[in-house]
């Protein structure tokens, strides 16, 4: 006996493939009926057999098409109609007003085949995609999200293409890339004087060259790479001298998961994490005697990996077969290069050669950055792959909320209805460049999604470039958001939580609201407000930004708070060396702290971390930011179970942590001869425990039992593993991050949110 029922689809289930989908699928159940896309999903009829049509329905989550994302499907029983076949109807109108459009994402198992097969028509083609994979995020011009609104446009379609197009059977249907070597994209390869090199095929001559140990800029899905052996000391140390890049990690991209074996010590929910269709670039622990240049990540345990994720990097890393340096095409402090003229006026005195292609990038999107911590991914940072997927949000806004962010690492925010549109990777603003990127990127969500804010928030700094570009816009409501309290809803938003919580905010600076520099802050909050209960203590900051980039001068302000002028006295490596080298400055310095001057008070634990790096003498001075409290951390004896003391002062909020007693130990065990792996360990081990003994404190007074771990300093695994591990022991209930970046990456969901919370 024939049934009928409707089925209703929400979520990211348009210009993924689910229409075509969905007409296999009911074809493969002998079901008849038709699909169509409106406003907010899909919408579906089918007749047939009872047991046939519950089956089908119970094979659409399980079988969906990878870019798609289902949040709901209902159903309910229809009248039968009598349909003699199943078909895509045309959409309804209004569909095109707020369209969720798909990340740029890895070439699909299906398209990798035929790129390889050389009977197939697109044998080696370097564009090949289908509707399950390719370039969508950065082509988009304009909505609707149809060919005539992207960079493929100029790309007429020939017979073959066109007719896969238009066949709702074909997993090119409606696959808006679409394209092949008789009417797509074609590479070229280019030397630095931009004289094309003339060969049979672009692609095995960029990979001789690269193994001749040359640097190669590569026209990517998002913006340039630069490319260069990894295995390769001097071409990996020529590329840092000319993109002025000193000891920051360079990312690699390996040719298959069995170069893996040969170079980190991997687990199961990292493979997973390198495979996914996003493709990021995960931190994975390097193996000993790891043949990777040593220049690629000097003094860091971990390697930045890859694997190919367009069909033009499977082509590139066939041929080459080793691992290559992959890092973003511009200089030190500016934003990735996308734009070809402005690529080669940035890159012509890095690269030696330029392998392009003519397809245009609209919009500039860096590599996504990832790590597992506790078992779970850690978005470090969130660009290509991920954006501009939005997250759902646990609440519904009438209104458009824009936030900006803070000043590094910088994204931005839209609230809209049950969604955040959180931005690709901006930067830090610390030029023109980048905050134009911004500018241009907010204009482009503006048009994507349809958005006109009402209100913008951003942060309480007043010399950041992106309060000042909100300060300037047009919008009637502003709401500035302080920087912690933004790091705090931030994680609570993306783990679903409105309640009052215990917030750990731990960062390297942050504008509170007494005009000091925050970063050890312990607060209850929820999204409409906060209470700060605890903090670490004010010391002195000397030389501010200079501060910053010279731990060494944090390290005397925590010694002097420590053991006032006799700290001089120590008999440690690292002040032996001051009072030998910089014993002038260090006069200046003391002068500097005493008086006041030019030394803002912080409670950042992440100056805390780079003052005791320092103290061990293992990083005096950073090439970039927060390298000495990495190199700590990478040196740190993960089983050590000891700590140092400290002390909770509590007769007053907020309670102040004060770390004195801990500086004294360290320097005792320095002048024991205590390695430097035992110290990290049991510094790592006494951040927890203070950690701990804040929230049983704050939980003892206000019954509140789950915790939020957010800011940069928790981006350190160790840490915060070893803080989950503790608190969850006592019954607290721990949130940590997975869908934003703990770091200032994720700050504008944070901002947007508590803009919500405080205009509703």
């Amino acid at each position: 006996m024939l049934k009928a029922k409707k089925i209703y689809i929400e979520g990211i289930v348009q210009g993924v493939g689910f229409r075509p989908f969905i007409f296999k699928l009911a074809n493969e159940f002998n079901l008849k009926g038709y699909i169509y896309n409106d406003t907010n999903g899909v919408y579906i009829e089918v007749e047939g057999d009872e047991i046939a049509i519950e089956e089908f329905i119970k094979s659409i989550p399980e079988k969906a098409p990878p870019l798609s994302l289902i949040e709901k499907i209902l159903t309910e029983p229809s009248e039968v109609k009598g349909y003699t076949e199943f078909f895509i109807e045309k959409s309804k109108g209004g569909e095109e007003k707020f369209v969720l459009i798909s990340p740029d994402v890895s070439t699909c198992e299906d398209c990798l085949r035929e790129l390889f097969d050389p009977k197939d028509r697109r044998f080696r083609y370097p564009f090949i995609n289908c509707t399950n994979c390719g370039p969508r995020f950065t082509i988009i011009i304009d909505v609707p999200y149809d060919r005539a609104k992207t960079t493929m446009s100029v790309f007429k379609m020939c017979d073959k293409c066109e007719s896969e197009y238009h066949d709702p059977s074909n997993r090119r249907f409606h696959a808006q890339p679409n394209a092949c070597p008789a009417c797509g994209p074609s590479l070229k390869l280019l030397d630095n004087k931009f004289n094309e090199i003339k060969c049979d095929d672009a692609i095995k001559e960029t990979a001789k060259i690269l193994k001749d140990g040359f640097i190669v800029a590569i026209k990517g899905l998002g913006g340039y790479h630069l490319a260069c052996d990894a295995l390769n000391n001097q071409a990996v140390g020529e590329l840092r001298k000319r993109k002025m890049r000193i000891e920051k990690p360079f990312a690699i991209m390996i040719p298959e998961i069995d170069w893996l074996d040969k170079i980190c010590v991997y687990n199961e929910e990292e493979l997973k994490l390198l495979t996914s269709i996003q493709r990021p670039i995960v931190l994975i622990r390097k193996k000993e005697n790891c043949p990777i240049a040593d220049e690629v990540a000097p003094k860091n345990a971990y390697l930045g990996v890859m694997l190919p994720y367009t069909p033009l990097h499977h082509l590139l890393m066939k041929e080459v077969n080793i691992p290559l340096v992959m890092t973003s095409g511009n200089l030190t402090e500016e934003p990735i290069a996308y734009k070809d003229d402005d690529a080669f006026e940035r890159l012509k005195n890095i690269a030696d050669f330029f392998l392009i292609h003519n397809r245009e990038i609209h919009i500039r999107c860096d590599d996504s950055v990832a790590v597992v911590i506790n078992k779970k991914p850690t978005i470090i940072r969130r660009s290509r792959g991920y954006v501009p997927y939005p997250v759902k949000i646990p609440f519904e806004t009438k209104k458009h909320i824009l936030a900006l962010g803070g000043h590094l690492k910088n994204t931005f925010c839209f609230l809209k209805g049950r969604y955040a549109f959180l931005s690709h990777h901006i930067g830090d603003l610390e030029n023109w460049a980048t905050l134009k990127s911004l500018i241009e990127g907010v204009e482009h969500f503006k048009k994507l999604f349809d958005l006109n804010p009402e209100i913008v928030a951003y942060d309480m700094h007043p010399e950041y470039l992106s309060t000042k570009y909100a300060l300037e816009l047009d919008i009637p409501v502003k709401i500035p958001v302080q920087h912690h309290h933004a790091h705090i809803v931030s994680c609570m938003t993306e783990n679903n939580l409105s309640e009052p919580v215990i917030g750990v905010a731990f960062d390297g600076t942050g504008f509170g609201t007494d005009g000091k520099i925050w970063g050890g802050e312990f607060l209850i909050a929820e999204p409409s407000k906060f209470e700060r209960v605890a903090h670490f203590e004010y010391i002195p900051l000397p030389g501010g930004e200079v501060g910053i980039k010279e731990p060494w001068r944090m390290a005397v302000s925590y010694l002097y708070n420590t053991f006032g002028n006799d700290f001089i006295n120590l008999e440690i490596p690292f002040v032996k060396k001051l009072i030998q080298t910089e014993s002038n400055k260090l006069k200046i310095l003391l002068k500097m702290i005493q008086k006041g001057v030019n030394s803002p008070l912080t409670s950042a634990v992440g100056r805390l971390f780079d003052a005791v790096s320092a103290i061990c003498d293992v990083r005096l001075k950073v090439n970039y930011e927060a390298q000495a409290a990495m190199e700590f951390q990478m040196l740190a004896d993960e089983n050590e179970v000891d700590s140092y003391n400290f002390e909770i002062i509590d007769d007053k909020k907020p309670w102040v942590i004060t770390f004195k007693s801990g500086i004294k130990e360290i320097a005792e065990d320095i002048l024991k001869g205590v390695s430097v792996q035992k110290i990290s360990g049991k510094f790592h081990n006494t951040i927890a425990d203070i950690i701990f003994s804040v929230s049983e404190k704050i939980k003892e007074e206000t019954k509140i039992n789950k915790v939020v771990l957010s800011g940069g300093v928790f981006q350190n695994s160790l840490l915060t593993e070893k803080t989950t591990s503790k608190l969850i022991k006592a019954g607290f209930e721990v949130y940590t991050h997975s869908k934003v970046p703990p770091n200032d990456g994720g700050l504008s969901l944070g901002q947007a949110v508590v803009a919500l919370f405080n205009v509703i």
